[in-house]
């Protein structure tokens, strides 16, 4: 039996015994929560933001070449959410939440944001009332540089600003970059 399948059916032999134990099930089951945050195979967060490295990655039903191609993306730089991981291979979102398995080489870790909802204002500083530098139409990429509070400092078609993190998908809401 392969380990990926004694490893599932022992976790399903273990759910019982956990809810027996009631309160020492929960003491015992928080390490096992903490774990979930950190991918097996990497040792990085889980979730966490990477892009696509190429302009053609295909996206399948499962974790390996034998499931099918659902779509493809052909967006080379397009900041996705990488949710699971098995293996060489991880279980991305992107902005819309659709979710699929692609290879790891086709993930970048260079960050990059997509711009969303309707055109939005690229500022000289952080803040709503900082002087603008461009208006960006949504699905516009950019390089995510770094995050100060509400604001992120993006890097776009070569000019650099600043714009509002709601605005933007590509970073967590409480996501600091500058711990990096």
């Amino acid at each position: 039996m392969p380990r990926s399948i004694r490893v599932f059916v022992y976790l399903l032999m273990l759910i019982p015994a956990l809810t027996v134990l009631g309160t020492a099930g929960a003491l015992m089951s928080a390490p096992i929560a903490e774990a979930a945050t950190i991918g097996k195979e990497t040792g990085l967060p889980v979730p966490r933001y990477v892009s696509l490295r190429s302009g053609e990655v295909n996206v399948r039903a499962g974790p390996g070449s034998r499931y099918p191609i659902e779509w493809v993306f052909k967006r080379r730089n397009l900041p996705v959410e990488v949710v699971a991981e098995f293996d060489t291979w991880r279980k991305i979102r992107d902005f819309e939440g659709t979710e699929g398995w692609v290879h790891q080489s086709m993930l970048s870790g260079r960050r990059m944001i997509q711009v969303i909802g309707q055109v939005r204002t690229l500022r000289r500083d952080p803040g709503g009332s900082a002087p603008a530098v461009a208006r960006m139409e949504p699905g516009v990429l950019g390089n995510l540089e770094d995050c100060l509070h509400e604001w992120c400092e993006i890097r776009v078609s070569g000019l650099s600003g600043w714009v509002s993190r709601a605005h933007i998908w590509g970073v967590d809401v409480k996501e600091s970059l500058r711990d990096k």
